[in-house]
């Protein structure tokens, strides 16, 4: 590994010449430990985005010289510049990534960018410092999920995709729960640099861990056929069914190429116009139906998220009396059933997405209406409260982890029915760059429309109106997610097989 062509092979990743292959090779490439990197890296990512929110108020006072009254427009402009630079950088990095020879490489970019963003938080005295600080922050975070999605679709089986963004949805609401947390006790005891070092520290693990993984497409040039596993589906692995629901399987017993357009036509798919094909990716994924809802779900879900961050913590401090201890252990309720996130998406890769996120939109309605009741000091309405919270963070969950890998089956979907339309290597991460921009946009909508809406007509309008913003996004989704219910029969098989 440390001769010349073994660190060829570590830093581009693609054998040359006799280097030997990496030490715990079957280990460093298993799906397990590809699902837990990428898991912590969007672990440390969201940490440290959130690490800082209960430190930046008192940063901007006793380190940068703000005045009281500027602290809740600056805290404001923090947050915005974050989700610009998500929503900036989340199509960027996808194109780049798509083109890239490896994942790891842009991973480890992203990770430099976040370390020099910490060490910019962590040092900075001035405004200008600490919002490139931030901003760098948001950059690191659209590389982590785009090209860390896109390595996750690259090594998952279709079938278990859902179940390894369920492990993802729990990291990031692990990180969000952590964050704040430490953040402010460890400011309350040890002081402004002790928090940053815990960031660090985290960083460090996940050098690491990026460092020692090895991607199944480097892996498999030592793994021997019988070895490799492979996730992307070849002509021959295409099926389809007829008229009675029976299974055709393409028959090619010696082996010969298989026709391209034979093969679509079983499929009952016409060959793509070659104009379709001449496409940028990004314009193709753009024209699906299923995919731009499933962008419209992730939004409308980040969106809801983003409205909590901002007025939850001041109407319990309002309500209850509560100060920022509380208000942040109220969030706990939120982001506690996010831990169900795998087993939500075991559920949508065994029964489909359709259902549970349709559940998930449609239930969390009334929860959001209900919100509107909690208005004075009692125990009871601390205990509705927390009921409700955690039942639309469950509602949240049913909603993310399924329309992740529906992300996922639309390329697959795409790819089958039209070959080369998506580039010859694929658009995973420019699927998944959509939808981190997806993702953005809602966190950035998301404060400002509770936000306005709460000071100008009140708390309970706020929460109807979310309730009814959920309730319409749920008649697009149940429409087209899994494929538009009205397909007929044959297109049905075609989308079914591709998944």
């Amino acid at each position: 590994m440390f001769t010349k062509d073994g660190l060829y092979t570590f830093i581009y990743g693609k054998r040359i010449g006799n280097a030997e292959p990496p030490l715990f090779l079957k280990f460093r490439s298993s799906k397990a430990f590809i699902t837990s990197t990428i898991a912590l890296a969007v672990f440390t990512d969201i940490f440290l985005y959130s690490l800082v929110v209960p430190v930046l108020p008192f940063a901007l006072t006793e380190r940068v010289g703000l005045e009281q009254k500027d602290v809740q427009k600056w805290t404001s402009v923090f947050l915005s510049i974050y989700g610009a630079a998500l929503a900036i950088g989340s199509p960027v990095f996808g194109w780049f990534a798509d083109r890239s020879r490896s994942r790891r490489a842009p991973l480890l970019l992203g990770l430099l960018a976040l370390g020099g963003s910490t060490v910019m938080l962590t040092i900075g005295r001035s405004l200008p410092l600490l919002l490139v600080g931030r901003f760098m922050q948001g950059l690191s975070a659209a590389v982590v999920w785009t090209v860390g999605l896109a390595l996750l679709s690259d090594t998952i089986e279709k079938e278990n995709i859902g179940q390894a963004m369920g492990y993802i949805a729990a990291a990031t609401s692990i990180g969000s729960l952590f964050g704040p947390l430490l953040g402010g006790i460890v400011y309350e005891a040890a002081g402004y640099y002790a928090v940053f070092s815990m960031g660090f520290a985290i960083i460090g693990l996940d050098v690491f861990l990026r460092l020692f993984m090895v991607e199944k497409s480097v892996a498999n040039q030592w793994l021997s056929p019988v070895e490799e596993t492979t996730v992307t589906d070849t002509p021959e692995s295409i099926t389809s069914s007829d008229q009675n629901g029976n299974t055709i399987q393409p028959v090619n017993p010696e082996n010969a190429p298989i026709d391209e357009k034979s093969v679509l036509e079983r499929l009952d798919t016409p060959t793509p116009k070659k104009w379709t094909k001449n496409l940028p990716p990004v314009i193709t994924l753009l024209r699906i139906p299923r995919l731009l809802v499933a962008l419209l779900g992730c939004a409308v879900n980040s969106n809801s998220l983003g409205a909590f961050d901002s007025v939850l913590p001041l109407h319990v401090q309002q309500v209850f009396g509560w100060n920022s201890t509380g208000a942040g252990l109220i969030f706990i309720c939120l982001v506690v059933p996010a831990l169900f996130g795998p087993l939500i998406g075991w559920i949508s890769d065994r029964y489909g997405t359709r259902t549970l996120t349709t559940v998930g939109l449609f239930a969390s309605v009334p929860v959001w209406v209900c919100l509107r009741f909690v208005t004075y000091n009692t125990i009871g309405q601390k205990v509705l409260l927390c009921a409700l919270l955690a039942m639309l963070g469950l509602f949240m969950t049913m909603i993310m982890a399924p329309l992740m890998a529906e992300i996922d089956h639309c390329l697959t979907v795409e790819e089958k029915k039209n070959p080369g339309s998506l580039g010859k290597t694929g658009a995973a991460a420019q699927g998944f760059g959509l939808f981190n921009f997806a993702y953005a946009i809602g966190s950035i909508v998301g404060p400002l429309w509770a936000g306005f809406i709460n000071d100008t007509a009140g708390w309970g309008t706020m929460t109807w109106s979310l309730g009814l913003l959920s309730g319409v996004a749920a008649f697009p989704v149940f429409w087209w997610t899994g494929g538009r219910i009205m397909l007929k029969g044959k297109e049905r098989n075609v989308s079914a097989e591709a998944v």
